[in-house]
């Protein structure tokens, strides 16, 4: 799926709480890969291999989903009963409208 040579690993104190702990390690994960030019940080846990784990993983799910292929859309037409019920919703709407109309003239 990827080789070592194509990933570019850092690593960077991650921000948020946690303290002098999480402020003065260098315990969140940055993995690049080259080729398809996805990014996946991980910074949930206080250490490193922990974190890059997690990165790992989470490059491998979005590789998988770019190699996913979506299924075709098949264009289907509307059933006669589906038609049939349009024009029954659009009469029904136009004889509304027909009501709301002012029928009375002024007599001149």
């Amino acid at each position: 799926m990827y080789e070592e040579k194509d990933l570019v690993i850092s690593y960077f104190k991650s921000s948020g709480p946690g303290g002098q702990k999480k402020n003065k390690t260098e315990s969140a994960v940055r993995i690049q890969h080259l080729p398809s030019g996805i990014i996946v940080t991980a910074t949930e846990s206080r250490s490193q291999l922990t974190n890059r784990q997690t990165a790992l993983a989470r490059l491998r799910e979005r590789l998988l989903a770019l190699r996913r292929r979506r299924k075709q859309r098949v264009a289907t037409n509307p059933t006669r009963a589906s038609r049939e019920r349009r024009l029954e919703g659009k009469k029904r709407q136009a004889a509304i409208k027909k009501i709301r109309r002012t029928t009375v003239r002024s007599e001149e």
